[in-house]
C-alpha cells in the first residue's frame, strides 16, 4: 500500500525552539492538509523547555488542529523525547519524525513517507548519491560525521550511510515491536532504533533526501562527538556477553553522561 493509504503521526523533539519552529509547524500543517489525503497528526514533544515554545506550538495549534503538543518539564534529551512520543504509535498507521529545525522540507519527508510499501522503515539520507544539500555543513562537521558514521559502521554493520538524518518514518507495528527495547536518550537514539529494527528483521531502506544545514544547530561538535559515541559504546555493550558484568560501573557512567551533556534543570538555565 502506499504511504497516502495510511494515518500519518509526525512527531517534533523540541527543546528551546521558540524562535525557529512556528515556521516549521506551518509549512508542515499546511503542506500535509493539502497533499496527504489521509488523517494527519503533528505532535510535539516538549523536553524541559524554558523559553516560550509551548505557546508558539499552542497558537499554531489554534489555527491548525493536526497540530498539539505534549510536555515533559524536566530534559529528557531528544532520544527521551521520541521514545516518549513513540508511546503514541497506535493512534496511527505510519509513525515519522524530522528535527524542529526545519532541516528536512514537508515534501522530503512525504517522499519517504511514499515509500513506506517497499520497508517497515524509510530513513532520509544525506549521504547517497541523489541527496539535494541546500546548504552544506561545516567540513568540520562533514569530517565529524563521517568519523562517526564508521564507528557505528564497526560496530554495528547496519550498512546504513546516514544513521543520524533527522527524516524517519515507521509503520507502526515494527514501533510497537521495539519500543521497550530503546534505551538511548541523547542524539545516538537513532542508532539504538534502527539496531533495534535490524535485530528484530524489519526492513529499512534508505533513500537520499532534500536537507539544509540550519544556521543556528545548538550541535557543539566536541561535546556532541564525544557524548554520541559514549552512547554507542553504552549501546555496543548493550547489545554484547559483557552487558551483565557491567552494573557496577553504570553509575559512573551516568555521571560522565550527565557531566558532558551540561544540561542545567529549568530555572537553572
Amino acid at each position: 500500500m502506499k504511504g497516502e493509504n495510511h494515518t500519518l503521526l509526525l512527531l517534533i523533539p523540541a527543546y528551546n525552539e521558540e524562535r525557529r519552529i512556528e515556521p516549521v509547524l506551518r509549512d508542515y500543517a499546511t503542506y500535509f492538509r493539502q497533499q496527504f489525503p489521509n488523517r494527519f497528526q503533528l505532535v510535539v514533544v516538549l523536553n524541559g523547555c524554558t523559553d516560550d515554545t509551548l505557546g508558539v506550538v499552542n497558537r499554531v495549534g489554534a489555527e491548525f488542529k493536526e497540530v498539539r503538543p505534549i510536555v515533559f518539564e524536566d530534559p529528557i534529551g531528544k532520544g527521551g523525547a521520541l521514545i516518549e512520543g513513540l508511546k503514541l504509535a497506535p493512534l496511527a498507521d505510519l509513525i515519522g519524525y524530522v528535527d524542529a529545525d526545519g532541516a528536512t522540507p514537508p515534501r522530503a519527508f512525504h517522499e519517504l513517507v511514499r515509500q513506506i510499501d517497499e520497508a517497515d522503515c524509510v530513513v532520509g539520507s544525506r549521504w547517497l548519491p541523489g541527496a539535494v544539500l541546500h546548504v552544506e555543513q561545516s567540513n568540520r562537521r562533514q569530517f565529524a560525521s563521517r568519523v562517526f558514521h564508521s564507528i557505528v559502521e564497526t560496530f554495528f554493520r547496519m550498512h546504513i550511510r546516514d544513521t543520524q538524518c533527522g527524516a524517519k518514518v515507521m509503520r507502526r507495528e515494527a514501533v510497537e515491536k521495539i519500543h521497550s527495547a530503546l534505551r538511548i536518550a541523547d542524539m545516538a537514539f537513532d542508532i539504538n532504533l534502527l539496531y533495534c529494527l535490524k535485530r528484530e528483521g524489519y526492513r529499512i531502506l534508505e533513500l537520499p533526501t532534500e536537507w539544509t544545514d540550519k544556521i543556528g544547530s545548538k550541535v557543539r561538535v566536541g561535546r556532541t562527538s564525544l557524548i554520541m559515541l559514549l552512547s554507542v559504546i553504552r549501546l555496543r555493550l548493550i547489545y554484547s556477553p559483557f552487558d551483565r558484568w557491567l552494573g557496577p560501573l553504570r553509575p559512573l557512567g551516568g555521571w560522565i553522561y550527565h557531566k558532558l551533556q551540561g544540561r542545567k534543570k529549568k530555572g537553572k538555565e
